[in-house]
């Protein structure tokens, strides 16, 4: 995706000069839509990212918040979407090691992954040949870097045909005294490359990342994408750890997009410095690399640290310790150049805050959609619930998390298949729960609405396990922006996503935007993926399953409205989609109360597939439940989030902990006896829990 004749223009127009080759490509990849934002910066101001608990915002590899005035805790998250379609192992494997590096970046180890994956119709068998992929390649690498991958979703949706999406999150724990960033200190300071040899895979993929797949997209797109190495990324995540014990490092920086010229132009232009490299110095595994492959590839397992002289000896030696390799590349200057020297020759010579930060904004025209009059088919309860109980987005995922090692590192309290992961912070006896996803039914029926459902859903995964949120990082993924439509979709998402937040009180405190996600079947559906972490006062969950000695409370409003929900989906139809509750933050905290109290037995939220999932995931061969509902298909199936059901032993208790104020209702109570009933006015539903796992288990019947 070369440089459009408009930026060539503004660039030489500043530079007073032609360009060099290499400076065009750095320029080409540094200001693409992947690492400049040029259509979605002007939307991100909506986020709120400050806190009492934010250390670090948005900017840096990833953000920092205080679980404690001494313990840290990072979280980032990343997209690995054209890669993921043109090699879905390697792809989705990159992905991973890229956000554990950002992490490390910053001091912290890593201590748990979340992987939000979004495919086309799973009845298709390309989608399935790249949901395989990216599963196993997320499987490998993470296992073999012993990082824990503990939470996430799976979703499928025909809008994904042409262009899954790989969106990764990563938690890290850090001490305030080992905290590190992306800011250069000092001019003098040596500029040091520590880890794998630079290659040719991934050059270009920045500007790779910023255009639509074409039709040959998976033979002509190839080489953009990078090739992991687990072994060396675990390599690099130890040396990261002695290089921090031994107090050897003034900032860090990963390699990630636009590669070396990427990650020291940016790590110098935070510290508002320069610097000088000799791209000769640059240890190399191929033979004949120019200076544009040597300052753009996205070879994998490297970071950049900028170390004091005295100290660069002693950062050597623990590169030799881990078999790693190591070059001395540059130093960091006083003054505003960037400067890459090859063969002698002075190759790249320009404003590094320009280069930077220099690229225009774009401020694409909108279309707003038309919405659908609502159009409900009559169901029979029997007939909906079959429908939500045994599609793939609404099925049993076991079959993707059990590929994961999810204990690895013996902090997983609650891992896989719960509403949140909760990860045990014994330095701190604190526990940390994580969760995330998004729906593209949900953003698809209503972009504005549906953001703010996912909003509020993530957060209420988090009350259900006892957490109160802290923070969240999002992954905006988009089509072309240069589609009124799809900027319209995508301005919305951004604007409900804010809403909701900022009401919850949760800071936005870093992410990833992604557009371009279109290809010849079209524009994908806005999908705001959301990773959140929440705060409980040890690392004990309630269960989520019946236990048989408690009775049924809905806690939230009785909606019906089955506007973006599976069902709907499935069957087809349209309806107005339910308004998030007024105050979402009393919402998340009422729950939050319930989920701690101890006559609370059980609790789940409701969401996706609605009640008729949530109480098909609570019944167990030994315990059921018996609901009786007073509505039909709308209350069984609406998925509007910020409500739970709940098992409690003590009704009046949990009364007494949500007061007049907040809607609850008796419905039913649960049993021993193994099965799922429920009576609602449009007819009943009687289902053995066997028979419901084995009607679930979808995915793995199809792939096993």
């Amino acid at each position: 995706m070369p440089l459009s004749p408009a930026d060539r223009d503004r660039i030489e127009d500043e530079l007073d000069r032609t360009l060099t080759p290499a400076e065009a490509a750095l320029f080409e990849n540094l200001w693409s839509e992947h690492c400049a934002y040029r259509s979605s910066r002007p939307l991100l101001g909506q986020f709120e990212s400050d806190g009492d608990q934010v250390v670090v915002g948005p900017g840096d590899d990833a953000a920092v918040v205080a679980l404690t005035d001494e313990w840290y805790l990072t979280l980032g998250i990343e997209s690995h979407n054209h890669p993921s379609y043109v090699d879905p192992y390697d792809g989705a494997a990159t992905g991973v090691g890229g956000i554990v590096r950002d992490t490390i970046s910053m001091g912290a180890y890593p201590i748990a992954l979340a992987d939000c994956l979004y495919f086309g119709d799973f009845e298709d068998e390309h989608p399935k040949y790249l949901f395989e992929g990216v599963v196993e390649g997320i499987a490998d690498y993470g296992n073999a870097i012993g990082v824990p991958t503990v939470t996430g979703s799976v979703q499928f949706h025909h809008g994904y045909e042409g262009n899954p999406l790989v969106n990764v999150a990563c938690v890290g724990l850090v001490h305030a005294d080992r905290l590190v960033t992306a800011t250069a200190a000092e001019p003098g300071n040596a500029l040091v490359l520590i880890g794998n040899a630079t290659g040719r895979d991934g050059l270009g993929g920045a500007s790779f990342a910023s255009e639509d797949l074409a039709e040959d997209a998976e033979t002509a797109d190839r080489p953009a994408v990078q090739v992991g190495d687990p072994f060396a990324e675990k390599l690099l995540i130890e040396a990261n750890e002695a290089l921090l014990d031994e107090d050897l490092i003034q900032s860090a920086r990963d390699l990630g997009a636009a590669g070396l010229g990427g990650a020291s132009s940016e790590l110098v232009a935070k510290g508002g410095l320069g610097a000088m490299i000799d791209l000769d110095r640059v240890h190399q595994r191929e033979p004949n690399m120019n200076a544009m492959e040597i300052l753009l590839a996205e070879s994998q397992e490297r970071m950049l640290y900028e170390v004091r002289p005295a100290d660069v000896g002693a950062v050597q030696a623990v590169a030799e310790r881990f078999d790693l390799g190591c070059s001395v590349i540059g130093e960091v200057t006083a003054g505003p150049a960037y400067r890459c020297t090859f063969e002698q020759d002075t190759v790249v010579d320009v404003p590094v805050g320009f280069l930077c930060e220099g690229a225009p904004m774009h401020d694409w025209p909108t279309e707003a959609r038309q919405e659908p009059a609502p159009d409900v088919p009559t169901l029979a309860a029997e007939t909906a619930f079959d429908t939500v109980l045994a599609h793939p987005n609404t099925a049993e995922k076991a079959w993707v998390y059990r590929q994961y090692d999810h204990e690895v590192g013996v902090r997983t309290a609650a891992g896989p298949g719960r509403d949140a992961a909760l990860l045990a912070i014994r330095e701190t006896g604190s526990g940390v729960a994580i969760a995330a996803g998004a729906d593209a039914n949900w953003t698809v029926a209503n972009p504005f609405r549906g953001a703010s459902w996912v909003g509020l859903e993530v957060a209420t995964n988090l009350a259900v396990a006892g957490a109160e949120p802290l923070a969240a990082v999002d992954c905006l993924n988009g089509g072309n922006p240069e589609t009124p439509r799809v900027y319209h979709d995508f301005g919305a998402v951004v604007d409900g996503l804010a809403t909701t937040c900022a009401a919850l009180d949760v800071p936005i405190v870093g992410g990833n935007v992604s557009l371009y996600n279109d290809s010849v079947a079209g524009p994908i559906p806005p999908t705001p993926t959301l990773a959140m972490i929440g705060v409980t006062p040890d690392y004990v969950a309630p269960s989520m399953t019946a236990t048989g000695v408690g009775e049924l409370v809905l806690l939230g409003e009785p909606v019906t409205g089955l506007g973006g929900s599976q069902l709907l989906a499935s069957v087809g139809g349209s309806d107005e989609m339910p308004a998030p509750p007024a105050d979402p933050r009393a919402v998340v905290e009422t729950i939050r109360r319930v989920a701690r109290l101890p006559s609370t037995r059980a609790i789940h939220d409701i969401s996706h597939g609605g009640i008729a999932v949530t109480a098909a995931e609570m019944v167990t061969d030994h315990h059921g439940l018996h609901l009786e509902l007073p509505g039909g298909v709308g209350m069984l199936c609406s998925e509007r989030p910020g409500r739970v059901l709940v098992e409690t032993t003590d009704p009046d208790a949990l009364a007494r902990q949500v007061g007049d104020g907040f809607a609850r209702a008796r419905i039913g109570r649960s049993t021993n006896d193994g099965r799922l009933r429920i009576v609602t006015t449009d007819g009943a539903i009687d289902e053995s829990a066997a028979a419901i796992a084995t009607r679930r288990n979808v995915i793995a019947d199809a792939l096993d």
